[in-house]
């Protein structure tokens, strides 16, 4: 497992948070901002990089694997091409999604690509053939061989009309990389326009690509020749905003966030605001009075709705209130396996067909509970906060594939938080 063996299980205590916490880079921004340094030689820099995150750092070393040289400095990686790059990527390691982007990254460039075949958080049913689809109607040959997907065009993607089924994020962004260097020009009908998406098209866009998006209607990209290096600022992580703001209300904290997304977060905003939690807005940053939770009824679905990551957050926030609280997950159907978990520590969930019921208003008592994915292992983070004694958390690793220094900001905010 290499990088992820680092941190096995966290031990977390009745803790209030109090403070203030700075937002990384967001997660699902730098993953792609990475894959699409593969679509030019020239020197790329990103800056407010979340460089403790071990997804992206993965993401780094399948770079540096295909022939990138990748510098980090503090807030920042710098990468650049000092050989022709390769077009197979030949990777033991753990696995991201991201391998899909690569693969449409290095087709669209060189003509050819190979890359094992993707991994993930396992969050229901998340296939990858979509992403084939798309490159089969640009002209592109794709088969699987010996674990890996391949692919091969010759003479270059071709720019078509594509139309998504369903609003796939990573078809969206694979479409938007396949599409920068094919001949005429994409359109992608039904995509799914997130923040993270408007990130890597403003990327794109300062690298000469010309893309322009039509809301959730479609994204043109006309096609060009070759693209240049560039200098770019990450957006915040709205994921992780989200978090210090439910760990406070749930603790009936006092912190300040800074670097707040607020743009991205309307929706949840609203919806936080108007169960129970308190909060103010500074200059670019949100300062959290705690608050008291109160029963909530939501869907996730696509930007700018609550996003589906977020769903195991708000179903401990419903735990903490009183009363019964329901959710239903439009993206991800049956996305709930982290219940088991809270279950564990006292919360009591029912589902009926795609509608999660939690009940709330019972203690939380702390015990011995797994991450499942990262998203749900934060949110048991934050539940030991809030349980009567200590909660320990195996395969604590899954937090950092998403969170930029988690326990040092956790613990840095009041948390008696240990790592193992």
């Amino acid at each position: 497992m290499g990088l992820m063996n680092g941190i096995k299980q966290y031990k977390i205590r009745p803790s209030r948070l109090v403070g203030s916490v700075h937002v990384s880079g967001a997660k699902n921004s730098a993953l792609k901002l990475l894959t699409a340094s593969l679509l030019t030689d020239e020197k790329v820099e990103i800056d407010n990089y979340p460089a403790g995150l071990v997804d992206v750092q993965i993401h780094v070393d399948m770079l540096r694997q295909l022939g990138k040289d990748c510098h980090l400095e503090e807030d920042k990686i710098i990468i650049t091409e000092p050989d022709k790059i390769k077009t197979r990527l030949d990777w033991h390691g753990p696995s991201i999604r991201n391998t899909l982007l690569i693969l449409g990254a290095l087709v669209t460039r060189t003509g050819e690509g190979a890359v094992p075949l993707p991994g993930g958080c396992q969050i229901g049913d998340r296939k990858y053939d979509l992403h084939e689809m798309l490159l089969r109607e640009m002209g592109a040959e794709v088969w699987t061989e010996d674990n890996m997907l391949c692919a091969e065009v010759k003479g270059g993607l071709k720019g078509i009309d594509i139309h998504l089924p369903v609003r796939s994020t990573g078809a969206t962004e694979n479409a938007i990389l396949s599409g920068c260097l094919a001949n005429g020009t994409t359109r992608v009908w039904n995509p799914h326009v997130r923040p993270e998406i408007m990130d890597l098209i403003s990327y794109l866009t300062k690298m000469g690509a010309k893309i322009e998006a039509y809301g959730q209607e479609h994204i043109e990209i006309e096609g060009v020749e070759r693209l240049s290096g560039i200098r770019h600022t990450v957006i915040g992580d709205n994921m992780e905003a989200i978090t210090w703001l439910i760990g406070s209300v749930i603790t009936n904290g006092d912190v300040e966030i800074v670097g707040f997304p607020f743009r991205h977060l309307e929706i949840p905003l609203i919806q936080l605001r108007e169960s129970g939690a308190k909060f103010y807005r500074g200059d670019e940053r949100l300062i959290v009075r705690g608050g008291r939770c109160y029963p909530i009824d939501i869907s996730t679905g696509p930007y700018p709705g609550i996003n589906s990551d977020m769903q195991p957050f708000f179903a401990l926030y419903g735990v903490c209130a009183r009363g019964e609280s329901r959710i239903i997950d439009l993206r991800f159907p049956g996305r709930y396996a982290y219940t088991d978990e809270i279950k564990k520590m006292g919360g009591r969930f029912k589902i009926d067909a795609n509608i999660l019921r939690i009940f709330g208003g019972t203690p939380l008592h702390g015990s011995q509970v797994t991450a499942t994915d990262l998203r749900a292992g934060a949110a048991l983070a934050l539940g030991g906060l809030v349980a009567d004694r200590e909660t320990v958390i195996e395969d604590a690793w899954q937090i950092s594939r998403g969170y930029n220094r988690f326990f040092e900001k956790i613990r840095d905010l009041g948390a008696n938080i240990d790592r193992e």
